[in-house]
Formats: structure tokens, C-alpha cells, sequence
């Protein structure tokens, strides 16, 4: 089947670049997952149902559209040589950065972030303008990083970021947290406007990071009641997850009707997770996806695109396992792929059984009571009720959204004979964004006509990686 002739269209964003970085020995965040989901679905001929894209590196000042300047100044300037330095001390404590933090220094920091960030921005513009349908990065997902502070293990905030890039075109944004840990660098962004309604699903008490989430955090100002919480306790299951957010999003959809959703899956709540404390499937977890999908982001009419990015994951086998899987759903192939691994350089990682998909732990205690699950449901659905229906505010017609300052430059020299005052302020010509994706030319050196996207298309098989290791010896993976 060619990918012009799906369903609806996906666009997918891999750098191979992403995969190369190291936080550091020990350290549980493994960037090296981002290799094993890509050579998964490229074994599995995912790429066949999609247009994949290399992302951009984003420029500092892109970041700034939500960061500080000295936080990203800071952040462009700081590596392994010099952080030590004693004119950096107050701004690693100020930021949160460096040994003595959960975000520690490690070379091409900064660069990592360009990389991993430049999918969900990118992804955002495309559906902006109406290019794709789904778009998919599983490079992003920092959802704890503030705008002056890193924070478990988030430097850039990419969603907001990608949300700030919606904003532009799109009346109200749904956001939407499945990672074990509270959503807190979003819905902290978003946390006095009705603009966003920020939904998360999340483990909370016994000290758990980061230590917000609480179902009464409900927003404030005209963001009142457009923070959604729902605190889980240990071992939830499949059926208890799934029942739970069925009802709060169906409800949700219902008042808010959001415009866009953006779905950050974080792999940390899967079961064996090395830092996650949830007992659910890679089905379970799918389920979620599968429901977004189907009901709200491909459904005739009512269709609802969508923005789909990682998050959290330290098991790193399971977490390459699961974003294969949620791919296959995203682009309508999860009945056809097989359960057994297909063999790859990689395949020795999946040991010993060789399956795709992770089953639940049977021996794990449910410390979710069906009451507890009833009785906040009820708290949380007697919030939503309180939610304005479809607020509604005044936005012009889309815009050209942010450029990265080499592209303002090139655009204002020609200003005169475009007729424009600013980027920012003029209305998008529709015959200026048609792509030639599928022209002729080289893949690899292809790029969409119109100056808006800066992103690479590529077909996913000219992808390939060389052959790289976890490069921590203490991580303990199977080999």
C-alpha cells in the first residue's frame, strides 16, 4: 500500500542523530531507546504507511517563544569543560542543573535538545497547515521542564513549545499526560488560561516526583477548572486505567470540544518499568492510543488532529516495544503486525522471548480499590461540569507561525514584493504552502517547497543507523 494511499496521513519525525547522546553512567534516562523504536519500525515496514521526516534543529530563539533567554543562554553555553567553573555555580543552582541535580551535563546537551524538540514543533506546523492528519515524535515528551529550570530530565520544554506553535491557528488545545509522572511543566504554562485544558493521568503520594498532580489542582484565573488530575496508586491495571479515562475524556470532549489534541504516552507507566510503579500492558497502554484514534482523531466530521510524543521510559526494550506498537495503530497497521520480532542487528535485546508485546505482572498488588477509582471519578467529572462549553475567543486567520531568525531574515528582504509588514501578522496564501514531496528528486536532499517547512523528507529505509551500543555498562541490559 503507498503512503498516499492511507487513511489519513501521518507524518513521523526521526532524527539519527538523537540516539547518539548519553546522559551519563548510570543515569536511567537512555536516549538509545529513540534507535531501538525506529529499527522496530522499519523491521515491521511501518514506514510504508507514512511520510517520515528528519527534524530541524531548533534555533535558541525558537526556544524562547516559552523559556527565558537566560535559561537558554545559559544552556547553549554550559558542557562537561566548563561547568565547574565558579561564574557558573549560581545559574547550576538557579536552573537546577549540573551533578548535584537529576539533569546532569553531558556533551552535546544542547544539541540534544535542538534535536529532540525540533519534531514536536515541526509536527505542529504540519498540523497547522492542514499537512498531515497524526503527527509523531517520539523524541519529545519533556513535560517537567519549566520555563527558567530544568527538571527530571527535561531541558526544553517541547509540548509546550509545539501547544505555543497550535495556539496560533487553533482555538482550544486538549493536552493530554499517560506518563506515570504529573504533567507539571505544562500544565504550569497553561495553568491560568482556558486556551489549553491540560489532562494527566499519573501516579501521586508516598513522595513520588514530582510531588504535584493532586485532583484539587484545578487551575486558576480563566484557567479555572482546565486542570485536570487524576492520582493513581500503585499497580493500576488495564481495565482500571482504561475505565477511568474513558469516561473523563469522553466528558471532556463533550464541554471543551477541543480543536487539536496532543497526546503525550509516556512508556514509564508501562509494567517493569525501572522507575514507573503502574502494572499496565503495552496493549493497555495502546488502548489509549487506539481510542484517541478511532474515535476522536479519525472520525469523519468530528476528526480531531492529533500530536503524539514520548515522555518517560527506563526500561528501554519495553519502551522501543511499546512506541512500535502505538506506531502501528497511529497509522492503522496493529492487526497485521506479528507478535514475534522480526530479526534485526537489535534482536538480541528482546531475549528471551522475542514478543513484541509486554503482558502485565501477575503477582503485583492493585493498590486501587474500585472504590477509590468510583469515588475520584466522581470528583473529576463534577469538575469537568464546571467547564465553560467550547469557550470560544477571537483569533485571525492562520498565521505564518515562528520562524527561526535566518528565515525572518530571508522573508523581510523580500517584504516589498510580497506586500508583508511582519511574519507574524499576515495571512497564510494557500498556494504558497503546496508541497512537492513527491517529486522526483533525491530523498535524502528533498525539502518542501515552501520556506515554512524546514524539515527533511525522507523515506524511512534510508534511515539506517550504524551500529551503536547503551554505552553504560552499569544499566545491566540484556545482550
Amino acid at each position: 500500500m503507498n503512503k498516499t494511499q492511507c487513511y489519513d496521513r501521518v507524518a513521523y519525525y526521526y532524527d539519527s542523530e538523537v540516539g547518539n547522546f548519553h546522559y551519563g553512567p548510570g543515569h536511567p534516562m537512555k536516549p538509545f531507546r529513540i534507535h531501538l523504536t525506529h529499527d522496530l519500525v522499519i523491521n515491521y515496514n511501518l514506514y510504508r504507511y507514512m511520510n517520515i521526516y528528519r527534524p530541524r534543529l531548533v534555533t535558541p530563539k525558537e526556544m524562547t517563544a516559552f523559556h527565558s533567554d537566560e535559561y537558554i543562554s545559559f544552556l547553549s553555553s554550559i558542557n562537561p569543560d566548563n561547568y565547574f567553573q565558579k561564574k557558573y555555580k549560581f545559574n547550576l543552582e538557579q536552573f537546577t542543573l549540573g551533578p548535584k541535580s537529576d539533569c546532569p551535563i553531558f556533551d552535546g546537551l544542547f544539541e540534544f535538545n535542538q534535536r529532540s524538540v525540533g519534531g514536536s514543533i515541526d509536527g505542529a506546523l504540519r498540523l497547522c497547515y492542514n499537512k498531515c492528519d497524526t503527527a509523531v515524535n517520539w523524541s519529545g515528551g519533556f513535560h517537567h521542564a519549566k520555563k527558567s529550570e530544568s527538571s527530571g530530565f527535561c531541558y526544553v520544554n517541547d509540548i509546550v513549545l509545539g501547544i505555543i506553535e497550535l495556539l496560533k491557528h487553533f482555538e482550544r488545545v486538549l493536552y493530554i499526560d499517560i506518563d506515570v509522572h504529573h504533567g507539571d511543566g505544562v500544565e504550569e504554562a497553561f495553568y491560568n488560561t482556558n486556551r489549553v485544558l491540560s489532562l494527566s493521568l499519573h501516579k501521586y503520594g508516598d513522595g513520588f516526583f514530582p510531588g504535584t498532580g493532586f485532583y484539587k489542582d484545578i487551575g486558576v484565573s480563566s484557567g479555572k477548572y482546565y486542570s485536570v488530575n487524576f492520582p493513581f496508586n500503585d499497580g493500576i491495571d488495564d481495565d482500571g486505567y482504561f475505565r477511568v479515562y474513558k469516561s473523563i475524556i469522553d466528558t471532556i470532549f463533550d464541554r471543551y470540544r477541543p480543536s487539536v489534541v496532543v497526546l503525550q504516552c509516556g512508556a514509564d507507566s508501562l509494567t517493569q518499568d525501572r522507575i514507573g510503579v503502574f502494572n499496565i500492558s503495552t496493549k493497555g497502554h495502546g488502548r489509549i492510543v487506539e481510542y484517541m484514534k478511532n474515535k476522536y482523531n479519525h472520525n469523519g466530521a468530528n476528526h480531531v488532529p492529533m500530536l503524539v510524543v514520548g515522555g518517560g521510559g527506563y526500561n528501554i526494550k519495553n519502551v522501543a516495544r511499546l512506541w512500535c506498537y502505538e506506531t502501528s495503530i497511529l497509522c492503522n497497521q496493529a492487526q497485521s503486525i506479528s507478535n514475534t520480532i522480526p530479526y534485526s542487528e537489535f534482536l538480541s535485546y528482546y531475549k528471551p522471548s522475542f514478543n513484541l508485546h509486554v503482558e502485565a505482572d501477575k503477582t503485583m498488588i492493585n493498590k486501587n480499590t474500585t472504590r477509590y477509582l468510583q469515588d475520584m471519578k466522581n470528583k473529576i467529572l463534577q469538575q469537568i461540569k464546571n467547564i465553560e462549553i467550547a469557550p470560544s475567543i477571537q483569533i485571525n486567520s492562520p498565521r505564518v507561525p515562528h520562524l527561526d531568525e535566518k528565515q525572518e531574515d530571508e522573508n523581510s528582504q523580500n517584504k516589498n514584493k510580497r506586500n508583508h509588514n511582519h511574519l507574524e501578522e499576515v495571512e497564510v496564501n494557500e498556494d504558497d504552502v503546496q508541497e512537492t514531496e513527491l517529486s522526483a528528486q533525491n530523498p535524502d536532499q528533498r525539502v518542501t517547497e515552501n520556506s515554512v517547512f524546514k524539515d527533511q523528507y525522507v523515506p524511512s529505509m534510508k534511515e539506517f543507523y550504524e551500529s551503536e551500543k547503551d554505552q553504560d555498562p552499569s544499566a545491566g541490559q540484556t545482550k
